[in-house]
């Protein structure tokens, strides 16, 4: 197979080396293409040595064979990687003044991006736009991994690990690296293709606060993380999806033309926004950690600190919106998805606490994870365990967010596939 590998001038771009190897490793055949700038981050030499190919930066390079178009045309796959906030607002806006982006132009192959740059560039609105434009026309732009940058510096803008890189590329087209995992994503899941197509999917995520007084509440430790890379996965598989978001200040919403987004509070705000939006759906997936307790009353001001004991908090049992949803079945066929977010007790483990919970519960799918201080909120990796409604186990995925959310998909098409069949 025939590889364009773009590379652009970040900082990530001695990384594009180990892909550039995976790929040649794997049996194919590698052109590079760097930009000037990523000339300075990794020399000429080291990309012609390990490709076996010939690198050139500008279309007056070897102009009597019009390489932009002889490369574009003889492509199987594009992968750009580091893609900069510069390259992808280029590529947005259809600009070609060098080879790379004028290759981009030409290219009717599937072309892979992968973003790496500072956490405020790839959150600034023009970056999300230029996103968004770019995933509108069939262009798979990955999502950065978070954690360390250039400095001390933390957070998202970090360039995805190449053997994942290797591994979404190449799943584009079907095809399998036969390279390992690496440890920080092992078993990374390919992406899917348009699979849920024409369906609409409702997914809840962050975490409900049930308020106190103004100024305290009752909350958990969600981020919302896990709920949106599964609204952003549903979309790029082709779905219309609804977001119901409980206070994810810190996650990025995505900015899909094909993503709703509704923001709510409390666990009967989420409650009404997604049965709402649950009556038309196929599918809806409960990813948000839902308080099973909210004060009887809230404190029109702020409770003051006195020398005595505090005044008792009383409390009343939330609606449980999953067994409701699953119960309620608001469209023929619907497919009725949960998290639930467990620890061992000493009695039960993990597992068994999650098949409890499935029988009782009667979603469809049930996704289980373990929660720690390392381990499923957060900005952290993540591994789920998904059960049926009898408590079996059907899949098991462990990653970023993104790879868990693909993992789930993957489950919830095969249900989707399955229900169709009978209604047939």
């Amino acid at each position: 197979m025939r590889v364009v590998l773009g590379v652009t001038g970040g900082i990530a771009a001695y990384k594009a080396v180990f892909v550039l190897r995976l790929l040649r490793e794997a049996g194919h055949r590698v052109r590079v293409v760097p930009t000037e700038a990523a000339l300075r981050m990794v020399g000429r030499p080291t990309w012609e040595a390990l490709s076996g190919e010939p690198v050139r930066t500008s279309v007056f390079d070897d102009a009597e064979h019009v390489d932009h178009v002889a490369l574009g045309r003889g492509a199987d796959l594009v992968i750009v990687a580091p893609a900069t906030a510069n390259l992808l607002a280029k590529a947005a806006a259809g600009l070609a003044d060098d080879l790379l982006t004028a290759t981009l132009l030409t290219v009717t192959c599937p072309v892979l991006l992968a973003p790496a740059m500072h956490t405020e560039m790839w959150q600034h609105p023009a970056t999300r736009a230029n996103v968004a434009t770019l995933r509108s026309r069939g262009v798979h732009v990955l999502e950065p991994d978070s954690g360390r940058l250039t400095g001390a510096d933390t957070g998202p803008g970090r360039l995805p690990e190449p053997a994942t890189i290797v591994e979404a590329a190449l799943g584009l087209l079907g095809h399998v690296t036969g390279a390992a995992p690496s440890a920080a994503s092992p078993a990374t899941p390919v992406p899917a293709g348009p699979d849920l197509a024409g369906r609409t999917v409702v997914v809840s995520a962050g975490g409900t606060r049930e308020p106190l007084d103004p100024v305290r509440f009752l909350g958990n430790r969600s981020s919302g993380r896990q709920g949106v890379a599964l609204a952003v996965a549903a979309a790029h598989r082709g779905a219309r999806v609804t977001l119901v978001a409980a206070n994810v200040e810190d996650v990025i919403l995505p900015r899909e033309a094909n993503v709703e987004v509704h923001q709510v509070e409390t666990t009967l705000q989420l409650r009404d926004a997604v049965r709402a939006a649950a009556t038309g759906a196929d599918v809806v997936i409960m990813a948000a950690a839902v308080a099973d307790f909210r004060p009887v009353a809230s404190a029109g001001h702020k409770i003051k600190k006195t020398s005595g004991a505090p005044a008792p908090i009383e409390l009343v049992t939330n609606p449980d919106i999953l067994a409701e949803l699953a119960a309620d079945r608001l469209r023929r066929g619907q497919v009725v998805v949960g998290f639930a977010a467990e620890t061992g007790d000493g009695q039960r483990g993990v597992l068994e606490h999650g098949r409890e919970k499935a029988r009782r519960k009667g979603a469809d799918l049930l996704a289980v994870n373990e929660v720690g201080a390392d381990l499923g909120f957060g900005d952290v990796p993540n591994e789920v365990t998904v059960l049926d409604a009898a408590g079996d186990v059907v899949a098991r995925a462990r990653g970023t967010k993104g790879d868990v959310a693909e993992a789930l998909l993957d489950a919830v098409a095969d249900r989707l596939r399955a229900t169709t069949t009978i209604d047939r």
